[in-house]
């Protein structure tokens, strides 16, 4: 299960600085930042905390500029776009493993922000990890430059260490006697990253970043519905 997300976020540079008591909705620290250029905040356990970071000097605050209690994200892309201007956080799980699943997407572009979300009857958590990954990447018909956060090691290292590239130049396989697992899915992100920019960063999960703790309620909401659809990837195996 999921952490509480942090209580106070504390907005040092942003559209109105202050202390918030919530991240996402009307009176929220999220509508502060989003799109802000060099935005500053970050979340707290405490309000003392969350002061005493707004009253420290520019130079030694702590903390993240673009993500609220997060810890950095180890970027970890084979491509690397500085001023991309999209963010997409993604996440994926099931019940029992293999069991229900569910994957969720955030998307934000500049002041737009969408969320993308759906599940099957029986499937596994690295299947939903990459589904929510082609699901995000799949919203552009264009080629589009991406930063992709995901708290999966299985995602992030795939591409980055380029393991996924090398089972498809052999085939689908990881060595001479054992084939990669979830290849159909592999294949799609592959193309999608292939049409993108994308630079791919690792998240700690239940850490407290909003946008990973929003994308895991997703998750287990799509996983708990009645009659979900077939992963026909999985099943037919």
């Amino acid at each position: 299960m999921s952490k509480k997300t942090k209580k106070y976020y504390a907005v040092a540079v942003g559209r109105k600085p202050g202390i918030y008591e919530k991240w996402f909705g009307e009176g929220g620290a999220e509508i502060q930042v989003r799109g802000f250029p060099k935005a500053r905040f970050k979340g707290f356990a405490t309000f003392d905390e969350a002061g005493a970071f707004l009253k420290a000097p520019p130079g030694i605050r702590k903390g993240p500029k673009s993500v609220a209690g997060a810890p950095k994200a180890k970027a970890s892309g084979t491509r690397h776009h500085k001023g991309s201007g999209i963010v997409i956080y993604t996440d994926g799980g099931c019940f029992n493993n293999p069991g229900p699943g569910g994957y969720g997407a955030v998307i934000i572009e500049g002041k737009k922000r969408k969320e993308l979300s759906g599940g099957f009857r029986r499937t596994t958590n690295n299947r939903m990890e990459l589904t929510a990954c082609i699901v995000g990447l799949g919203c552009f018909k264009t080629a589009s430059a991406v930063t992709l956060y995901s708290d999966s090691k299985y995602v992030v290292d795939g591409i980055s260490k380029g393991w996924a590239r090398r089972w498809r130049l052999n085939n689908w396989m990881r060595t001479k006697t054992d084939p990669a697992v979830n290849p159909d899915l592999w294949g799609q992100l592959l193309d999608l990253c292939e049409k993108h920019t994308v630079t791919f960063c690792w998240v700690k999960g239940h850490a407290g970043n909003p946008e990973n703790e929003r994308c895991d309620q997703l998750c287990k909401t799509e996983a708990s519905k009645e009659n979900l659809p077939i992963d026909t990837g999985y099943e037919r195996k």
